[in-house]
C-alpha cells in the first residue's frame, strides 16, 4: 500500500535512507551519508513523502520537493519486487512533470528511470562528492 508518510514513519524512513544510500553508492565513502543523516532527518518532514507499507512495515519511500524527486529508497530485502515502480507511479499520478539527479555510476538507478520514460537532460559534477551525475526529466 502506498500512502503519505506521517510522523511515526520517520525512524523507518531514515533507516532505509541511510542503508540504501550506503548500498547504492559504494563509490562514495559511507561517512558522507552518515555525516548528512541529521540534516536530512531535519528537512525530510518538510518534503512530500510517500511510503510503501506492508503489514505495518515501511519497505520504501519516495521524497518530493515540488516536481523534484529527492530520491526513491527501498529496503534491500524488498528490492526488485516493484516497490520503486509503485512509488514512482504514485508521484507520476500527482505531478505532470518530474525531475531528479542520479549519480552516473548508479547504473541500476539510471536504467530504472530510463525504463520509466525519464530522459537525461544534463550531466554535471556534484560539488559535494565530486562524482558525475545526471539530471533526468519526465513529463506526462
Amino acid at each position: 500500500m502506498i500512502r503519505r508518510a506521517g510522523k511515526n514513519d520517520w525512524d523507518e524512513v531514515m533507516d532505509i535512507w541511510l542503508n540504501a544510500n550506503i548500498e547504492a553508492h559504494s563509490f562514495i565513502d559511507e561517512d558522507y551519508w552518515r555525516g548528512n543523516f541529521d540534516s536530512v532527518r531535519e528537512i525530510i518532514p518538510k518534503a512530500e513523502v510517500f511510503v510503501s507499507e506492508n503489514n505495518g512495515q515501511v519497505n520504501g519511500f519516495i521524497g518530493l520537493s515540488d516536481d523534484y524527486i529527492e530520491g526513491i529508497f527501498v529496503k534491500s530485502s524488498e528490492r526488485s519486487k516493484g516497490i520503486g515502480t509503485e512509488l514512482l507511479c504514485a508521484a507520476k499520478d500527482e505531478k505532470d512533470v518530474l525531475s531528479l539527479s542520479v549519480y552516473k555510476k548508479n547504473t541500476k538507478a539510471v536504467l530504472f528511470y530510463q525504463k520509466a520514460d525519464f530522459e537525461i537532460t544534463e550531466q554535471r559534477t556534484d560539488e559535494n562528492t565530486l562524482e558525475e551525475e545526471y539530471t533526468m526529466a519526465w513529463h506526462r
